[in-house]
């Protein structure tokens, strides 16, 4: 308003600020971080955008991590929430269980890879399973279309190799294949999905950013854009368990 009197009536800003009650150093006082913030709310629409299932702690631990920018995490979240950018999360029913064993921590890649199922569909009814891997280490997932000794052959053999009592794992020919290689199998209690955390947290992210947005006309589309996917969660996506960097 005092800006507009001074334009309007041509007075000095002294009888302006006098008038509406301000001070002069406030009249003149522009805030030094204005176009920053239209940085911040140009990179938070960008990554938003690309990437629909991230909420502000992402899109601040990538802007930190892998673009060195170190704004402040409070300014970035009062953006985003201006920007209406916030994710509805229904909340989840708790259930009280026993506690389970406890998760071993590896201290080094390859030591203990975990490893799951996951199932969908391509838009003409046909089923689509994933085979999903991830190296507890440093959460790094892989994806496996033929079989484990690929991905042995590209990375290394694990120590050992989490998972449950499926079908698929307790298979004669997958223990003779372990026991061949000298992996020890760490099978999970029945019915308790929690000793294999690590693999059924990974799933929750492919759910999220790969499977629940695409809709998949082919395996060989799901196939593309599973790696992808993969590339984005092992090169650029923030990972809280490990320092908000991404796992490679």
């Amino acid at each position: 308003m005092a800006q507009s009197a001074y334009a309007h009536y041509g007075t000095s800003i002294r009888l302006v600020c006098s008038v509406f009650g301000i001070s002069e150093s406030g009249y003149h006082y522009q805030a030094p971080l204005a176009t920053e913030n239209a940085e911040i709310a140009d990179w938070l629409l960008r990554l938003t955008t690309a990437n629909t299932r991230w909420g502000v702690g992402l899109c601040c631990l990538y802007l930190r991590h892998v673009k060195g920018f170190f704004w402040n995490q409070k300014r970035a979240y009062r953006i985003y929430r201006e920007l209406k950018l916030n994710l509805r999360i229904k909340p989840e029913r708790r259930i009280k269980r026993s506690k389970p064993e406890a998760l071993s921590v590896p201290t080094a890649i390859n030591q203990v890879w975990s490893i799951d199922f996951m199932s969908d569909s391509l838009t003409d009814g046909r089923l689509l399973r994933t085979f999903n891997i991830l190296d507890d280490y440093n959460r790094e997932g892989f994806r496996v279309i033929r079989s484990l000794e690929q991905i042995i052959e590209w990375r290394g053999k694990p120590d050992a190799i989490r998972l449950d009592n499926g079908l698929e794992y307790i298979a004669q020919s997958l223990i003779d294949r372990a026991n061949g290689r000298q992996i020890t199998l760490l099978y999970i209690q029945t019915g308790k999905p929690t000793q294999n955390t690590y693999i059924e947290r990974f799933n929750c992210t492919v759910r999220h950013e790969w499977l629940d947005p695409n809709l998949f006309e082919s395996v060989e589309q799901a196939q593309g854009l599973a790696t992808k996917c993969l590339w984005t969660y092992n090169n650029q996506r923030p990972h809280t368990a490990i320092g908000g960097v991404p796992p490679r």
